[in-house]
């Protein structure tokens, strides 16, 4: 046999070599990109805050009962973060910081009404708080004043208390009795709630029209969660 002929089928299994090389990366490469896909890869990870023991909190100072506030707020990952976890997993995040939050020692806050006022202020609006569902639960009155000789308008709690939470903010919202993010409708925020106990006052900014606003909502900002309403009449 000639040196061509025999150099035929050395060049076919060269080629039958390079062809199964090429497909073994083809697939080798198909599979690290689809991989992830079809693989699940089960993560448990703590949530990284751990609520000391009741005899343990019940002896810390309020100053130390506050550093545990911010770490437990620090360690609430950013809105960002939130927004592109799994349902599932904000779920589990969610609870975890509640549950953490509910914990902690309350905040009572005693705050009178301005002093030295030469009339009497005039009320606006008021309402009783309610609770959102069984677990976030709200007591107490929420009431609108318009104070003497252009003091301008003012919002009152009195023998207020909430389940604590993290990040919960003081809300006038258009929704009558909103329990949930949905029915928020448009709002204004009147910044973080001081304590989730006792009489409190908060300043609403000058030029609001308060028939566009229903209710007083305490909100978690992070979460997106209505812990308690006021509806307003």
């Amino acid at each position: 046999m000639s040196e061509q002929s025999s150099a035929v089928p050395s060049r076919s299994r060269l080629i039958i070599i390079v062809g199964i090389v090429v497909a073994i990366v083809v697939v080798a490469v198909g599979w690290w990109f689809i991989s992830p896909l079809i693989i699940n890869v089960t993560v448990d990870d703590a949530f990284p805050f751990e609520v000391p023991p009741q005899a343990t909190l019940d002896a810390m100072s309020a100053a130390a009962v506050q550093d545990l506030r911010s770490e437990l707020e620090a360690a609430i990952p950013s809105e960002a973060t939130l927004a592109a976890l799994p349902e599932a997993t904000l779920m589990a995040v969610g609870t975890a910081v509640m549950e953490a939050a509910a914990a902690m020692p309350d905040v009572m806050m005693d705050e009178a009404m301005p002093a030295e006022m030469p009339a009497e202020p005039v009320v606006l609006a008021s309402g009783m708080f309610q609770d959102a569902d069984s677990f976030h639960r709200g007591s107490g009155s929420a009431t609108i004043y318009e104070l003497p000789d252009g003091g301008g308008q003012l919002l009152r709690f009195e023998d207020f208390s909430v389940t604590n939470g993290p990040d919960l903010h003081v809300l006038l919202a258009t929704g009558a009795a909103p329990t949930n993010q949905r029915d928020l409708g448009e709002y204004i925020d009147l910044g973080q709630l001081r304590g989730n106990m006792g009489n409190q006052n908060y300043e609403i900014p000058a030029g609001t029209v308060l028939d566009d606003y229903q209710s007083v909502v305490i909100y978690c900002l992070p979460f997106r969660v209505v812990f308690a309403i006021a509806p307003l009449g």
